[in-house]
C-alpha cells in the first residue's frame, strides 16, 4: 500500500543504523529498503542514501544528508502505552545507550529524536469532567520524567 505520507527523518550517516534501532524496538515493524547513493552524488557511491521502515503500521523515511540539521523538540512522535509495564519498556529502551530524559514523558533518543511515551490513563485523568481532578493529574505530570501511573492514580483521588 502506497501511504501519501509518511514522516522523513534527515540524518548525517545514521539512517540505516536508525531505522534498525527503533525496528528492534518496536514488536510491529519491519525494514522496507534501502536505497545506495549512486556515481556522482553528493555522498560516497554505493552507502545508504535511504532507509524505508515500518513502524506500527506507520511507514517512515530515513536519509542520510549530512550534518546540516538536527532533530528538535518540535517535533516529535507519541506512543501510547496501555500499562506500567509498557511505559517502561519504551522509555528504557528510547533512552538507553546514550538517550536523555525530559518532562512530562518526553525523552530524545541516542539519535536526539523527540518521543512522547504516553499512558492512555494518563490522557484519561487529564481530560477528566472533575476539574480539580484534571488540575491536580497536570500537576503530579509536572513532576516527573517517566510517567508513573499509579502516581497519577493517587493525584487523581486527592
Amino acid at each position: 500500500m502506497l501511504h501519501k505520507i509518511k514522516p522523513f527523518l534527515w540524518f548525517d550517516n545514521q539512517a540505516e543504523e536508525a531505522a534498525k534501532y527503533y525496528c528492534s524496538i518496536f514488536k510491529n515493524s519491519r525494514m522496507l529498503d534501502v536505497a545506495r547513493y549512486p556515481e556522482g552524488s553528493p555522498a560516497p557511491a554505493g552507502s545508504v542514501m535511504i532507509a524505508g521502515f515500518e513502524l506500527e503500521g506507520i511507514q517512515f523515511v530515513a536519509l542520510n544528508a549530512g550534518p546540516q540539521f538536527k532533530f528538535t523538540e518540535a517535533i516529535s512522535f507519541v506512543v501510547s502505552t496501555e500499562s506500567q509495564e509498557e511505559t517502561d519498556y519504551y522509555w528504557n529502551k528510547l533512552t538507553a545507550d546514550g538517550g536523555q530524559e525530559s518532562a512530562c514523558g518526553w525523552l530524545k533518543d541516542k539519535f536526539g529524536l523527540s518521543w512522547q511515551i504516553t499512558p492512555k490513563r494518563l490522557i484519561d485523568l487529564l481530560s477528566n469532567q472533575d476539574k480539580a481532578t484534571a488540575t491536580r493529574v497536570m500537576a503530579a505530570m509536572l513532576t516527573m520524567h517517566k510517567i508513573d501511573i499509579a502516581a497519577i492514580e493517587r493525584a487523581a483521588k486527592g
